[in-house]
């Protein structure tokens, strides 16, 4: 194929060359395949055929691939032969990819598009020479010709390459946590819930697992995030006037009287928020994704995940024992979580034995301990009949795969404003609960040994 004939980029646009050449430095799986059909001249713009090739060259030489940091500083001292406009223009482009936090848009389809396009040049020119070998009757090596440009390009990802990958070992990774409006959670969590990170609440039924998960949205909302919270148990109305009542102050019951008020308050946020009502147990995790693939399309993109509550969506698999369905929903979740790149917060109630308990573990957890595992961060939520009346409670940090955990805060907990605040650790708080525990396992280990004393009979 002469340079008149070869066709290039150009018909998809700069947006579109410029997006290729970043996810080409971004995607090393992705590099490897669009390398084996790829003519740097199919790039329509000088400094952009410049920043491939040094990706490309810096590859064959040293058997890695480079990384942001390398790229800057091979465009500081490998460019003498470079003209200073493109120069100019390959530093402008790289600094401008590396600042941008935000992943390509439309990445898949970039992707795809260009392989296509790039599979098709190097078929034509396997069916060029193959004109030639017909002429020579070369039926095997025209097979052959034929079968190794089709077989270009294909996708080649055999997982993370420790000697390719050695570079990206050493990136800082970007969590982008969301914080949960709590000082001493954050410190414990690094920052808040992280990007494809599942964070759980435990509590009784009517200690307020609803409302705390409110009160993190709405933590998020104030930062600029978009949320979508899914309830499978309340009616969209009554968890839209939950945030309304969290983000204003105002308290559930005089939410009509302070209607104007409020409206103007929430339509200064700069986060969105879309609730989504279920019936309960009539969703599946399948559900929340095509609902989310329909949000994508319309150009919004999650950055948390509400759903209240796990236990009460549908398995996709009905299973034998519950246990089962629910550890594969919690499984489903934080896969949801790491497919559409947000922070996902459920809740899960506690069996019979944390209605009343001072600090609730997660021995209390219904029916599936194993949902435990899935989990990066849990807490407890814990309220006696005592703590409701005072509007007091317990936190209780029971698993954190970013911190320590083992750790009880005490909690102002006003539900009929959705407030809930979590004060610092208090030696007296502690040595109360502590005593009060060590009260309840010396009365259990009386009730059990008096067992023996009377030879074994209740």
């Amino acid at each position: 194929m002469t340079k008149e004939e070869k066709v290039n980029f150009s018909k998809f646009g700069r947006s579109f060359q410029e997006d290729l050449c970043q996810l080409i430095l971004d995607d090393r799986v992705f590099c490897d395949q669009i390398e084996e059909v790829l003519d740097v001249e199919f790039l329509e713009l000088k400094f952009l055929r410049t920043f491939v090739k040094k990706i490309l060259i810096y590859r064959e030489e040293y058997k890695v691939h480079p990384s942001y940091k390398m790229m800057a500083t091979i465009f500081r001292t490998e460019m003498d032969n470079v003209d200073e406009a493109t120069k100019i223009q390959a530093r402008d482009f790289l600094a401008r990819i590396y600042r941008s936090d935000l992943a390509v848009e439309g990445s898949e389809y970039i992707k795809r598009t260009a392989i296509d396009f790039c599979k098709k040049q190097k078929l034509k020119e396997a069916i060029l020479k193959s004109v030639k070998l017909l002429d020579q009757s070369s039926y095997d090596e025209i097979s052959t010709v034929i079968n190794e440009a089709i077989k270009l390009g294909d996708d080649n990802d055999f997982g993370y390459d420790y000697l390719r990958d050695f570079e990206e070992r050493f990136l800082v990774k970007a969590r982008s946590p969301i914080t949960t409006g709590w000082e001493n959670i954050d410190n414990l969590c690094k920052g808040g819930l992280g990007i494809g990170e599942l964070g759980v609440v435990i509590a009784p039924t009517g200690a307020g697992k609803s409302m705390v998960l409110v009160h993190l949205g709405t933590q998020a909302l104030k930062a600029g995030k978009t949320v979508v919270h899914y309830t499978l148990e309340l009616q969209d109305t009554v968890i839209g006037n939950r945030y309304d009542s969290c983000l204003t102050g105002v308290k559930l019951g005089e939410l009509t009287v302070f209607k104007e008020q409020i409206y103007e308050k929430v339509s200064d946020l700069e986060g969105k928020l879309i609730i989504k009502e279920y019936p309960t147990k009539s969703a599946s995790t399948k559900s929340i994704f095509n609902h989310l693939s329909r949000l994508r399309k319309r150009g919004i993109e999650p950055d948390m995940l509400i759903v209240d509550y796990a236990d009460l969506l549908k398995p996709k698999v009905d299973r034998k024992e519950k246990r089962m369905e629910l550890e594969s929903i919690y499984e489903e979740l934080r896969g949801l979580g790491q497919e559409f790149k947000a922070t996902v917060w459920t809740a899960s109630q506690t069996n019979r034995s944390g209605l009343n308990a001072e600090v609730i573990t997660m021995e209390s957890i219904s029916e599936a301990f194993n949902k435990c595992f899935v989990a990066d961060f849990i807490f407890s939520v814990s309220r006696t009949i005592q703590d409701k009346s005072a509007n007091t409670g317990r936190i209780f940090v029971a698993k954190n795969r970013n911190g320590p955990d083992g750790l009880i805060f005490p909690a102002n907990m006003d539900t009929s404003n959705v407030k809930i605040e979590v004060l610092k650790q208090s030696e007296e708080t502690i040595e109360s609960i502590a005593a009060s525990t060590a009260v309840e396992q010396k009365k259990l280990l009386k009730e059990k040994y008096s067992k023996f004393k009377n030879g074994g009979r209740q």
